[in-house]
């Protein structure tokens, strides 16, 4: 499963069957814009396209217990997407209950769906322009 979660905008979730790079880059090119920063995890499946990015590819080393890093541009995280896999999971356990692979899809494009209208929907206020960054995408 790969996530791509625009900071303070919406997400797009994919099931792939096997993750590799060639995938993760195929996936990411097409949904994501060049001018926008990258920021994942350690993962050598982003190392590929993170290089395509004029916006920078920066990433945080969970395994080294490093969960945001401050710079002078951005703040570099996964948490955004990390929420996103949260709610996901949450709702497949106590929704769902069972999810066969097959129908996968359609239960991500749910949870897309639902995340991208929290606003509307009442369950979350738009952030303040300060505090969000629109040139910021997370994979994880």
């Amino acid at each position: 499963m790969l996530a791509l979660v625009e900071r303070g905008g919406s997400v797009r979730s994919f099931h792939i069957d096997r993750a590799t790079q060639d995938t993760v880059a195929t996936l990411v090119s097409m949904n994501a814009l060049r001018e926008s920063g990258l920021h994942t995890d350690e993962s050598r499946l982003y190392t590929k396209v993170g290089d395509e990015f004029k916006g920078g590819h920066a990433s945080v080393r969970h395994t080294a217990s490093e969960y945001v890093r401050y710079t002078q541009l951005f703040i570099v995280h996964t948490n955004t997407s990390e929420g996103v896999f949260s709610i996901f999971k949450r709702g497949m356990k106590g929704i769902y209950q069972h999810c066969s692979e097959k129908h996968l899809h359609r239960y991500l494009a749910e949870f897309d769906f639902q995340y991208n209208t929290r606003i509307r929907l009442g369950l979350t206020t738009p952030c303040a322009p300060t505090s969000c960054s629109k040139a910021s995408l997370e994979s994880g």
